[in-house]
């Protein structure tokens, strides 16, 4: 699977819709949830990404082509766009009448992502991630809030036959145990490997305090794992994230160690969040440290989640697509200095790459 960088041009226009959104009809859409975005999913310009659908937006799909409307004049920028089809297993019900949907969502053209359990313990008002949208997509009644092993059994094999899904991203909230979730996550990985051998699943969740636990979701088929920080400056942690923040910054190192030596070089991820006010050179510079360790720094913009503190309370916005641009293009430098690329990873949100940038730029 080839990765090769986009022009300069088109480059930028990538950034500036990831910032800007575009207007545009999308039968596949994420709304709520634990983020990174309230987004569309498409096929622009031959990859797989997640834009946001606003109308406001200067940008505009016609005819199949990305157009740029301003000052009263309309500009093929010459981008071909497809909108991602609904999945056929979304017309699908469990026994009990539970909607597939509800259960797990396509995420760009070929993935299945849910959580797992959708409650966090840091939920609370002074606890919880000002960008996380986590128990919204519950209150709404979009999804359940425990998915057992062998409901994502069924869906996923549903998911497989009808639609072509090709890996499973599965994360969890936050729970009270010291293994943070990671062992119901290890059921259902087993019971989707079960279901479907071969599949290769990603999941997601804090370091656990014992980390011989990262071995035991590999050993229960997880291909790769996702331990998301965000940021790597205590400060913006402190501030955006007051909860998870209490687990230092040596944990979550020393769990990116174990989990390189368990799961192998460039099938660890982690998130890095352009935005939360992290100088960028700082930002670049962990990145760097991540890739050198042989894990892959997943930088996305941060781009105001509805039902979130930070719209809600913080009126936040997004980075200026300048910063944006300007931090992922020499990320994306880092990772190539270190062999790394989202696409060799066997599962997961690096391995989709329809939140970021970094596809666009080769790596």
């Amino acid at each position: 699977m080839t990765c090769e960088a986009r022009p300069a041009g088109a480059v930028a226009t990538r950034v500036d819709v990831a910032i800007r959104g575009v207007r545009l009809a999308a039968p596949v859409q994420r709304r709520g949830g634990a983020g990174p975005t309230d987004d569309g999913h498409v096929v622009l310009d031959g990859l797989a990404t997640a834009v946001p659908l606003r109308q406001d937006s200067p940008y505009l799909v016609r005819d199949g082509r990305l157009l740029l409307e301003q000052t009263g004049a309309v500009t093929d920028l010459g981008v071909d766009v497809e909108a991602v089809r609904r999945p056929r297993f979304y017309d699908l019900s469990t026994a009990d009448g539970t909607p597939y949907e509800k259960v797990a969502r396509l995420h760009g053209r070929d993935v299945l992502a849910t959580t797992v359990v959708q409650t966090c313990s840091r939920y609370s008002p002074e606890d919880r991630c000002r960008f996380c949208a986590i128990e919204e997509s519950l209150n709404s009644g979009a999804t359940i809030a425990v998915k057992t092993p062998a409901v994502l059994a069924e869906v996923t094999r549903a998911a497989v036959d009808l639609d072509g899904i090709r890996h499973v991203v599965l994360t969890t909230g936050t729970s009270t145990a010291p293994d943070r979730g990671a062992r119901h996550l290890a059921r259902c990985v087993r019971a989707i490997r079960d279901a479907v051998p071969g599949l290769p699943v990603q999941v997601q969740c804090e370091p656990p305090a014992d980390l011989a636990t990262l071995t035991e979701l590999q050993e229960a088929g997880a291909s790769s794992v996702g331990l998301h920080v965000e940021s790597l400056d205590d400060a913006v942690r402190r501030r955006w994230m007051p909860g998870k923040s209490t687990v230092p910054l040596a944990d979550y190192w020393a769990a990116w160690t174990e989990a390189v030596r368990v799961f192998g070089r460039n099938q660890v991820s982690t998130y890095l969040l352009v935005g939360l006010g992290e100088d960028p050179d700082d930002l670049v510079e962990g990145a760097r440290r991540l890739a050198e360790l042989g894990v892959y720094p997943f930088v996305v913009p941060f781009r105001p989640l509805a039902g979130t503190l930070a719209v809600d309370v913080d009126h936040a916005t997004a980075p200026d697509p300048a910063v944006l641009e300007d931090v992922s293009r020499r990320v994306a430098e880092a990772l190539r200095e270190a062999g790394m690329r989202g696409a060799d990873q066997m599962a997961g949100c690096a391995a989709c790459g329809a939140c970021s940038v970094l596809q666009n730029l080769g790596a």
